[in-house]
């Protein structure tokens, strides 16, 4: 496994390490402050990553789709990190803390509305990841060594659009609560 895979596991744990810490300062040891601190840092971890993988792009690697993977990586965690910690802080409330209400389950319209909304939040990840690879593309401007993530473009633009295949069939055949 190269470098940049070994970045992004790390930056995927990062993030959720400090995650986990936010909330437990947060709600266990009651320093709010503290909390948002660490939930407040976990940007800079996609910093970190974009910066290690344009600075091994720009110094003459050639592209993987370890490289491909960052650009994803920081597009999702930019539009859906703040999503992925309320989903965190709320089941943290509830199962650790014993606060709060149950998350609950959508279903029918209620679902597929909620579907849309995160399929329009995969559309933005979508444009700001693509819009990194073809931004390295377009600079290093050496389609040998960039041919890899021009394949991951296509390859995340299939996936966008079965996913909108996805979202608009909940709304044709909604999904039923379970019995």
């Amino acid at each position: 496994m190269n470098f940049i895979a070994w970045m992004i596991i790390v930056c995927e744990i990062g993030f959720w390490i400090f995650v986990i810490l936010g909330l437990i300062t947060r709600y266990i040891f009651k320093f709010n402050k503290l909390g948002f601190t660490f939930l407040a840092l976990t940007p800079v971890i996609d910093l970190v990553l974009l910066v290690v993988t344009s600075i091994d792009l720009y110094q003459g690697a050639t592209a993987t789709v370890a490289h491909a993977v960052a650009a994803i990586y920081i597009g999702v965690s930019i539009v859906f990190g703040k999503s992925m910690i309320q989903w965190a802080d709320v089941r943290f409330q509830y199962y650790v803390m014993k606060q709060g209400l149950k998350p609950s389950k959508k279903h029918g319209k209620e679902f597929a509305k909620q579907d849309l909304k995160g399929f329009g939040k995969h559309l933005l990840a979508y444009l700001i990841g693509t819009g990194f690879l073809l931004v390295n593309v377009f600079f290093i401007n050496d389609f040998s060594r960039t041919f890899i993530l021009v394949v991951v473009a296509i390859g995340w633009t299939v996936t966008l659009i079965i996913d909108l295949l996805i979202t608009i069939s909940y709304f044709i055949w909604p999904k039923k609560p379970k019995a």
